[in-house]
């Protein structure tokens, strides 16, 4: 279903605004899950080099933790991903994840209220992308997209792909940017900080769960804008903010983009989202949620939760990750490439830039010629 453009938004700063910004067609277009959650779509139907030039293939581009669709957009046409793939001739969908910016609506939950809130990023895997996905391709009438995850964007592809083996034949191939599985090697102060005390299961857990987490506000946009502006004395502030969520000293980072990186992130979710993957850095396993041995022998049938089937994903895919990444660090990206079917995994892509950071996948500086062209070639010839 198609929607009027920048409806109910907490930021001037949108996915539609910025793309009309640059002079190319919008569409937002909004799906229900099967649990009720109603998602909010944005696609770039054609580029505005060719305007409607008949059907084109269809690219699908999903978010990391605390992000939304504008993630694809921020850097403008020279350097964003959704216009480079535009620009090659592809249909463009970016999805959002339920609880962001565009996806807060269910059927039957208000967001105001403890019980919207009760979702991680397991249920992004197993009804946010279906529910997506499948829209996608029956409007289109393609039988197979291509698709792009940054950080939890990967997450839930594993899990999707993990759980649900339908879309192994809807899915030509994935391209994964700094690709979250395993976590127990993560680098970031915060994980270290908040991994022994929320990363298990206790009555905190329990009690803090099911909330939102730093959602995007008027607020957010106007700081961005007096804070972190190019002239701003206070902009470096702005940017060890980013780099202690994504790794430090990034040579790469456009600092000019800040005020609109703060605009738009983050664009909120739900706490169990952090404290799954918080779970992941204590046990070391990449895992389905862990309730606790009583509720898991109820969830689970077991006293512990299940592994995720990597080994058993046969869609291929090519995998993007760099050295100076907090959240998917050498050793955990070198387990997954060993655990992965060796048929599936086409390419694991070492970035030679040392201090490229797990922003800077979305963000950097040159990034078209760093790192999208290289990309677009492999979806081209995937």
């Amino acid at each position: 279903m198609a929607l009027p453009s920048n409806v109910d938004r907490s930021s001037s700063v949108t996915t539609v605004s910025l793309v009309k910004q640059f002079g190319y067609a919008i569409e937002e277009h909004e799906v229900q899950t099967s649990d009720g959650y109603i998602l909010t779509m944005h696609r770039i139907p054609y580029s505005k080099h060719t305007g409607y030039d008949g059907n084109r293939p269809v690219i699908f581009l999903m978010h990391g933790l605390l992000c939304s669709s504008s993630d694809w957009v921020l850097s403008g046409p020279g350097n964003g991903l959704a216009f480079i793939l535009s620009d090659a001739g592809y249909d463009v969908w970016m999805g959002n994840a339920r609880g962001n910016t565009y996806s807060r609506r269910h059927a039957s939950k208000s967001p105001v209220f403890q019980p919207f809130w009760n979702f991680e990023w397991h249920d992004i895997g197993i009804y946010d992308l279906p529910a997506m996905m499948d829209y996608v391709l029956y409007l289109t009438g393609e039988s197979q997209l291509q698709y792009v995850g940054h950080s939890q964007g990967t997450t839930s592809f594993f899990v999707l792909n993990s759980m649900i083996k339908r879309f192994r034949s809807r899915i030509r191939s994935a391209h994964l940017l700094a690709p979250v599985a395993w976590m127990d090697h993560m680098e970031s102060p915060l994980a270290k900080v908040a991994g022994p005390l929320f990363g298990q299961p206790n009555a905190l857990i329990e009690l803090f769960g099911s909330a939102e987490f730093l959602p995007s506000t008027k607020a957010m946009e106007l700081m961005g804008a007096i804070f972190c502006k190019d002239e701003a004395f206070s902009q470096a502030m702005c940017t060890n903010v980013l780099f202690l969520m994504g790794g430090w000293n990034s040579p790469y980072l456009n600092t000019t983009l800040i005020p609109e990186i703060m605009a738009t992130t983050p664009a909120g979710c739900s706490i169990n989202q952090m404290f799954h993957y918080l779970q992941e850095y204590n046990s070391g396993h990449f895992r389905q949620f862990d309730y606790g041995s009583t509720r898991n022998k109820k969830e689970y049938g077991n006293k512990n939760p299940p592994d995720y089937d990597v080994e058993g994903i046969d869609v291929p895919v090519y995998l993007y990750y760099s050295d100076n990444d907090y959240f998917a660090s050498l050793i955990d990206v070198d387990l997954l490439r060993r655990t992965m079917n060796p048929n599936s995994l086409k390419r694991a892509y070492r970035m030679p830039e040392r201090k490229w950071n797990h922003l800077d996948f979305l963000w950097a500086m040159n990034i078209k010629e760093i790192l999208y062209d290289t990309v677009l070639d492999d979806i081209i010839n995937a």
